[in-house]
Parts: C-alpha cells; sequence; structure tokens
C-alpha cells in the first residue's frame, strides 16, 4: 500500500499568482501615454460594493423627481478599454454592449463591461432575445464568482459620426429607465478614437415624456455629418449630457495590461492610425 499523505483530503494547494504581464517599452509608453489622454486617475476605494445600499436607492428612486437628477458618470479605465476595443472590432457597423456598476449619489460609477451579441447595421443596433438571454446567464455566472455588481447602463458604438443619441437610441433609452433604473446609455465612436489617440465617448440619459428642458440645455459642440443632422436635430432635446471622468485602480492593472497587449497588436501598433478602412474617411472629412 501507498503511504498516506500528512495533508487533510479537505486541503488545497495555494493558487499560484499570475504575474503582471511585461509590457514591452513601446507598449507600456503607449499605455501611459492613454491614459495621459484620457485623463485616468488612480483610485483603490470605488470597487466596494455594497448590495443592500445599492437595493435602498433603487427603492427610494430619488431620480423620479428630478429630469436631471444624475450629473456625471465615472468609468474604470478596464471597462473603458474593453468597450474602446469592442466598439473598434464592429468597424464601419453599430455594436452593442452592457455596462455593470452602481451609483453613488448623483453619479453613476462603471466597473465592469461586456459585449452582446447583437447584429447591428451601418445605422443602428438593437438587442434581440437571444442577446437579453445571453445577458442575464451573463449576470448570473457573474454573480457565482461573488460579483453583484448590476447592469446600470448600455454602450453602443457610432462608427465616425460622433457621440449623440439618435432617435432609435432615444426610445430604446427611454424604455431602460421606464422599466431598469438606474440606467445610463454611453456612446462611443471608434473612429474618431483611432484618429485622435483619445477614446471619443458620450454618456447619456432621456428626458421624462412631456418634460421641456431650458433653452441653453445644449450639449457640447460637435461635427455631425451631413446625412445625420437631421435625426440629430429631430431629438437634441430628448436628452441630456452627462461629465465623464476615468479612474484605475491596483485590483484591475492586471486585466488592463492582458487587454493592453491585445489592444496594442490590433491596433496601436499599425504603421499609421488614419491609413485604415475606417480611419481614412474620417480624417479626409475633418481635412
Amino acid at each position: 500500500q501507498g503511504m498516506a499523505s500528512s495533508k487533510p483530503a479537505s486541503d488545497h494547494a495555494a493558487p499560484v499568482p499570475v504575474p503582471v504581464p511585461a509590457l514591452t517599452s513601446e507598449q507600456d509608453t503607449a499605455l501611459r501615454t492613454w491614459e495621459a489622454e484620457n485623463d485616468v486617475r488612480a483610485v483603490d476605494d470605488v470597487f466596494r460594493y455594497d448590495k443592500q445600499e445599492q437595493a435602498a436607492v433603487r427603492e427610494a428612486k430619488p431620480w423620479r423627481n428630478d429630469p436631471r437628477y444624475f450629473k456625471s458618470v465615472r468609468i474604470s479605465s478596464l471597462a473603458l478599454l474593453k468597450m474602446a476595443m469592442h466598439c473598434k472590432s464592429g468597424g464601419n457597423l453599430e455594436v452593442m454592449g452592457l455596462m455593470q456598476g452602481k451609483t453613488v449619489g448623483r453619479t453613476f460609477v462603471v466597473l465592469d463591461a461586456f459585449a452582446l451579441p447583437v447584429e447591428g447595421t451601418e445605422t443602428r443596433v438593437n438587442a434581440q432575445a437571444e442577446a437579453v438571454e445571453y445577458m442575464v446567464e451573463y449576470v448570473q455566472a457573474h454573480e457565482s464568482t461573488g460579483r453583484f455588481e448590476q447592469v446600470v447602463g448600455w454602450y453602443h458604438s457610432h462608427p465616425g459620426y460622433g457621440c449623440w443619441m439618435s432617435g432609435v437610441d432615444c426610445a430604446t433609452q427611454i424604455t431602460n429607465q421606464a422599466f431598469q433604473e438606474p440606467f445610463l446609455a454611453v456612446v462611443v465612436d471608434p473612429v474618431r478614437t483611432m484618429a485622435a489617440g483619445k477614446v471619443e465617448i458620450g454618456a447619456f440619459r432621456t428626458y421624462p415624456e412631456g418634460y421641456t428642458p431650458p433653452d441653453d440645455d445644449g450639449g457640447a459642440y460637435q461635427t455631425i455629418p451631413l446625412d445625420k443632422i437631421e435625426d440629430f436635430g429631430v431629438h437634441a432635446k430628448q436628452y441630456y449630457q452627462l461629465d465623464v471622468s476615468f479612474f484605475k485602480s491596483s485590483l484591475d492593472d492586471h486585466l488592463l495590461r492582458l487587454l493592453w497587449q491585445s489592444y496594442w497588436q490590433r491596433t496601436l501598433s499599425s504603421s499609421s492610425l488614419l491609413l485604415t478602412s475606417a480611419g481614412l474617411p474620417y480624417a479626409v472629412g475633418q481635412l
């Protein structure tokens, strides 16, 4: 007979920590530049999630009496990079995903994001039944690992035509705010992101039906393609824009570096950011 182990059967070997991936000097410089361009700030206390506290907020619904209750959104650098990579992968087609996080006072805090398996066109993207099923399964799997952050919004891409809300976007967001509050809409333009080096992003909330915003309630100036101006103008008073800032922590630095290596290989290490099938039309248009 073999010798019995001196360790109890229930003991398990301690997990071997995976080292933080080493970046090349060029990759590291690019990552630092990307963080500086997007003004990513280091924090470590924002990831605390209190289920009871968040449930109490959803029960109280403080946003019901103030159409502009939410003022800002803070997005983790990991979620930002995930969204940027997903939107870039769609090329000239719109893609869509969801964001997880919490609210702190009048601020959304986005801690993570995941893509949805939806089919988009060059002008719109909508989540169908299979996407909803995927979302439910993803959130359940997420909770099984001890992560209880709720879905707090959706994001989608506007390839080459800026960050604003179309009529379809407004209708989607109105429905979301009616049934899934608190809920946020984020738009990413991957073409302008590639051209500028900084993530072109906007965060929005729609107004309640029948609400008339003040005349000075205009968003930041941006260039809108001629074929989109009518859609932009008709719906511009149905929503307002939130201030956006970004943060990172030591907890997500490992994943950020892993993703950065992939992001670098797919995009930033190319010979010219503007000489891509997506970037060239935008560059020419700006000239």
